[in-house]
């Protein structure tokens, strides 16, 4: 059970001393008590006390890394239900699921492979992908699931990999043949958590724990961490979308209002969906759980448009509200070589905002220059309204580019949103400030009509 603020303050030495950054250790122990701050930022905390306050000091989702080296990612460690409240930190994971059944010499788990590895994109200057392959023993053929695993590997060496099989001995000999990969291996249930548990443990990877429903799922969970294992994954799969959104949420919320530890792990949804032509349940099956809460999701196939929507949302939710995405504020050139007679155009560090108009300065087919004021992340108007888009900043922001040296018009163009601060602008910097288009869309046209 969690300890309040009281319970903790009681046992801290009580000195006020300050080192840990509070101005007494009653408000140290209430951020304790919250999860706003580790244990380890008091210094003069005993050993004892600190096996008591475990509990207290522990995130209550616990954060499990799978893969290694380069190639891995951290789950889970959450610590609010909506982002608002202070942020997501662990990305959910993306990826495949893959049958052994799957012909190796015919290719088709070469096709899909292959279709996985394309799974990139580049969005706001930011690469995003698919993460995981997961592959199935549905054969029950040891044979087939280690050709089909090897496959994998050869094809797709830096994906993470989930290893789902109910014979021990496949997954031992699956595992022999990773070099450190450190995958996700299961499923562990009732029936076979202690011989699924010391196989995760003796070879570096993480559970994934299954049952009917959330109570046995939390009665295996309890036993396992009673041998001391915990790199734990729940999986939560449910055909019923409903259902399955409702088990989320419950564990979620049991482990961060009620600090539940038996279901204070990360989540992984197995999406059922049946791929079909323009079908579009697998899309709204992983949109959903990546919203609310899973922190891996699995469909049945490598499409393209379905996992470029559900990375961009991912991508979306994941990002810290209280830091904008940004670009290095700095002169850029853009749409191949400008010259010194090329435009000049400004805008802000916003990374969208960049990164919106920087294809429509290439569709002009005009090599320009773009200034990039430091406005804090913020959007044009956000940032003209917060007065962070000023013309006292553009100026100065001109000035580092040493932007009046590179060309030899003295000509500006802005956003047209802001053209109220073109005069002041214009007396500021002694160029002559044109007008831009509102919308990125237009500066195609814009360019062509007065630089051509």
């Amino acid at each position: 059970m969690a300890l309040t603020g009281l319970d903790i303050y009681k046992l801290l030495p009580k000195t006020n001393c300050k080192k840990c950054g509070f101005p007494t250790c009653l408000a140290f122990a209430m951020a304790l008590a919250t999860k706003k701050v580790s244990l380890d930022k008091c210094p003069d905390v005993t050993e004892e006390t600190k096996q008591i306050l475990e509990s207290a000091s522990e995130p209550p989702i616990r954060t499990v890394t799978i893969g290694s080296g380069e190639n891995k990612i951290s789950i889970g460690g959450e610590t609010v239900l909506f982002r608002h409240e202070k942020t997501f930190y662990h990305k959910c994971g993306t990826g495949i699921l893959l049958s052994d059944n799957l012909s190796v010499p015919g290719g088709e788990i070469k096709n899909k492979v292959s279709l996985f590895n394309k799974l990139v994109f580049d969005r706001v200057g930011q690469k995003v992908r698919a993460e995981f392959i997961a592959l199935k023993n549905d054969s029950d053929s040891e044979t087939k699931f280690i050709d089909a695993l090897n496959e994998i590997n050869t094809l797709s060496s830096d994906s993470l990999l989930i290893l789902l099989s109910n014979n021990i001995t496949t997954l031992e000999k699956a595992l022999s043949t990773l070099k450190d990969r450190r995958p996700v291996v299961g499923p562990a249930n009732t029936g076979n958590y202690e011989s699924m548990t010391n196989l995760a443990r003796t070879n570096n990877a993480g559970l994934l724990v299954t049952g009917k429903d959330l109570d046995e799922i939390a009665a295996v969970t309890q036993k396992i961490t009673d041998m001391g294992f915990r790199e734990i994954v729940l999986d939560l799969s449910n055909p019923d979308i409903n259902s399955c959104l409702e088990n989320l949420t419950q564990v979620r919320r049991l482990a961060l209002r009620k600090n539940y530890r038996p279901l204070g792990y990360p989540t992984i949804v197995f999406c059922s969906a049946k791929q079909g032509e323009n079908n579009c349940d697998a899309l709204t099956c992983g949109a959903t759980f990546i919203a609310k809460y899973a922190s891996i999701v699995i469909v049945p196939e490598p499409v393209d448009w379905q996992f470029l929507a559900m990375v961009t949302l991912r991508q979306n939710i994941y990002a810290d509200p209280q830091k904008p995405v940004t670009v290095q504020p700095k002169l850029y050139s853009i749409g191949g070589t400008p010259d010194n007679k090329s435009p000049v155009l400004i805008t802000t560090n916003f990374s969208l905002t960049y990164f919106t108009i920087e294809p429509e300065i290439i569709n002009s087919k005009i090599p320009s220059w773009l200034v990039v004021v430091d406005t804090d992340g913020l959007s044009v108007l956000t940032a003209w309204a917060a007065e962070k888009f000023t013309p006292e900043k553009i100026v100065d922001a001109m000035k580092k580019a040493n932007i009046e040296n590179i060309v030899e018009h003295r000509k500006l163009i802005i956003p047209g949103y802001v053209a109220v601060m073109s005069g002041k602008l214009n007396e500021l910097s002694g160029w002559e400030v044109l007008v831009g288009s509102r919308e990125a869309s237009g500066i195609p046209k814009f360019l062509r009509s007065i630089w051509l």
